[in-house]
């Protein structure tokens, strides 16, 4: 496994960002950006924009490699977490059953998916049921993962102007674990 270190999330976002992220009309880049701002502006910690912005890093980092599982939500985290503490990893880690649950337990959710994300939720496994939805809601990192799967589903506006790169890596700069 890739340990990912800021430099090499700097170049992932340079060299695959420009990718139309999912099926969607905006690029990885300006999903993510989206998804960072969105967090900045509900006045969520640092780590959780952090972690907004880097939800789908294991997509950038499986367009380099098509050997990788493409659990892209575990990829990412793993590769982070040497990097990160569980606070920016485990949101990461937690997205994509997020979404499950979500769906669970807000029967209006999902009306509010995009073509693409009911289209990946299949392919997900679908909605938890009660048991799934229960023990993803236990879990320490539940919370904020829902929170940045709402960003998740809300940044996708085309042309949406968002502060640069530039702007969150400075933030995750000061989230970066000391040993």
């Amino acid at each position: 496994m890739t340990m990912l270190t800021l430099p090499r999330i700097a170049s992932l976002f340079e060299n695959h960002g420009t990718a139309y992220y999912g099926g969607e009309a905006i690029s990885q880049t300006a999903h993510a950006l989206q998804c960072a701002q969105l967090a900045e502006q509900a006045g969520d910690p640092e780590a959780l924009i952090v972690a907004a912005l880097l939800h789908d890093i294991g997509h950038l980092m499986l367009a380099e490699s098509l050997t990788t599982d493409m659990r892209h939500q575990e990829t990412g985290a793993d590769a982070l977490r040497d990097l990160f503490g569980e606070d920016v990893t485990e949101p990461i880690r937690l997205h994509v059953a997020a979404k499950r649950y979500l769906c669970a337990v807000d029967p209006a959710y999902f009306e509010t998916l995009s073509p693409a994300s009911v289209h990946s939720l299949s392919l997900q496994g679908g909605p938890h049921d009660a048991g799934q939805a229960a023990a993803f809601a236990a879990q320490p990192h539940a919370t904020a993962a829902v929170r940045l799967r709402r960003y998740d589903d809300l940044a996708k506006v085309v042309d949406l102007q968002t502060p640069p790169l530039s702007h969150y890596l400075e933030m995750a700069a000061r989230c970066v674990r000391t040993a």
